[in-house]
């Protein structure tokens, strides 16, 4: 298991907001949570950026942080996140911050301490071009190359 360092940077968060958890022993993903002090209303196809509480240092760069939404709030209510993935470089020191766009036809409110989304970490591997004037041909056709529209 790895370590990372994380820091509170709301004061909300590990007293009126449960710090982030694992809900299960199999997750994998730690569940964020809005920490906000009071309910949040967002319109139908309104975007609101959402802290989270905390700062992370990941320290190695062949690791990083990706944000993913919560499958239960974007099937049941059209909440999901803005950019459908969140990137959290491994030397990113400030705030966490969730992008949250309702895509539905309703407004809907994020209450203080609501879990929003799934922080997963995952390796990296940074690699060197070698420019070329030509790629070898493999035979695949195309975007998607599987012949379907």
């Amino acid at each position: 298991m790895h370590t990372i360092e994380a820091k509170i940077v709301n004061p909300l968060m590990g007293k009126e907001i449960p710090l982030p958890t694992y809900s299960t022993i199999g997750s994998a993903g730690i569940d964020l949570r809005a920490c906000i002090k009071e309910p949040l209303t967002i319109q139908a196809n309104e975007t609101q950026l959402i802290g989270s509480g905390i700062a992370i240092n990941i320290h190695n760069p062949s690791m990083a942080a990706v944000l993913l939404p919560r499958s239960g709030l974007g099937v049941n209510y059209g909440i999901v996140l803005a950019n459908l993935v969140g990137l959290i470089d491994s030397d990113y020191r400030k705030e966490v911050k969730i992008a949250v766009w309702n895509r539905s036809d309703k407004p809907f409110t994020i209450n203080p301490g609501e879990r929003i989304c799934q922080m997963v970490f995952i390796p990296i591997t940074q690699v060197n071009f070698k420019w070329v004037n030509e790629l070898e041909d493999n035979g695949r056709d195309g975007f998607g190359s599987t012949g379907l529209s």
